[in-house]
């Protein structure tokens, strides 16, 4: 992602797709993604591979799941608004994370898009199996759309923000969202939430003085962060509070065209994802596309 863009070359944006919609809300957030940050689009099917010595049913039966997949990667580039370079592929897989995750790296995508399950909430996440193992290995950044999006979604994205903690380490993520704003000329949101029920990272600090803290935190990576982009990309910042990390989110104003990006958790690899508690708290209550960052560049 951050070589793709200081290089100047067009980035490439892989959508995960299936025929539900689900798959067709990643399609549309992938569209908005890339025509905001000029990028191409590859929509990728993932099947999983034939039997070693397959019977003649077996091999029709394959050719039938071919020919279904081609017509599902058809309607899904049909999708998407003209002036957006589109190709389509099929990755055979055993694993379907694992094979996103494989072609993800072939291609060098700056971003992998994945959709929700189904049977939640409109504007809500709701995580299946595959989503969550993508969430806990990729290499990639990876952007969720949230129930709903081909429905509702914008066409550019408006405004992004970042939830940026107190911890260090968060230089990564601050590269990629500098480089995501360069890219798309788009606003940029630091929020700090400060939340009761996780005041750890506080260092025993009662809840003023973490609010005034974290305000400093945040007022010193705006000033940091501005001299990084251009006067055009203006850096605004929120410290919120709330009870809970929930709480402190619904307290935020979003727009419909907001997409927020997160850091990934301590635990997660070297160069891999791992979708952090305080991120997983904020998908239970955001209606907007969030898009996690790994933990250190690939």
């Amino acid at each position: 992602m951050v070589a793709n863009l200081r290089t100047g070359v067009r980035m490439k944006i892989l959508v995960a797709y299936i025929a539900t919609a689900g798959g067709r809300d990643a399609v549309a957030l992938g569209a908005t993604l890339a025509g905001t940050f000029g990028a191409e689009l590859e929509i990728c099917v993932v099947l999983p591979p034939e039997p070693d010595n397959p019977t003649e049913e077996v091999e029709r039966l394959s050719d039938t799941l071919d020919a279904t997949a081609q017509g599902w990667l058809d309607e899904a580039a049909a999708l998407v608004h003209d002036g957006i370079p589109t190709t389509t592929s099929v990755a055979v897989h055993a694993n379907p994370a694992g094979g996103l995750i494989e072609r993800a790296e072939d291609v060098d995508a700056g971003l992998l898009v994945i959709g929700g399950s189904g049977g939640g909430i409109v504007g809500r996440h709701t995580l299946g199996t595959v989503v969550n193992d993508i969430l806990h290995s990729s290499p990639v950044p990876v952007a969720l759309a949230p129930l709903g999006f081909s429905h509702t979604g914008p066409e550019r994205i408006g405004r992004l923000s970042t939830a940026l903690g107190m911890r260090p380490g968060a230089g990564h993520l601050v590269d990629t969202i500098v480089d995501f704003c360069q890219a798309g000329k788009v606003p940029l949101r630091l929020v700090s939430l400060v939340a009761l029920d996780d005041m750890d990272h506080h260092r025993g600090r009662g809840i003023d003085d973490a609010v005034a803290h974290a305000r400093t935190h945040i007022d010193k990576a705006t000033g940091e962060i501005s001299a990084r982009l251009p006067e055009t990309v203006p850096v605004t910042s929120a410290v919120v509070q709330g009870d809970s990390i929930e709480e402190a989110v619904a307290g935020i104003d979003w727009a419909d065209d907001d997409v927020i990006v997160v850091g990934s958790s301590r635990l997660a690899a070297p160069r891999r994802i791992f979708l952090g508690t305080t991120a997983a708290k904020m998908l239970r209550v955001l209606a907007i596309p969030m898009i996690v960052v790994p933990s250190t560049a690939q």
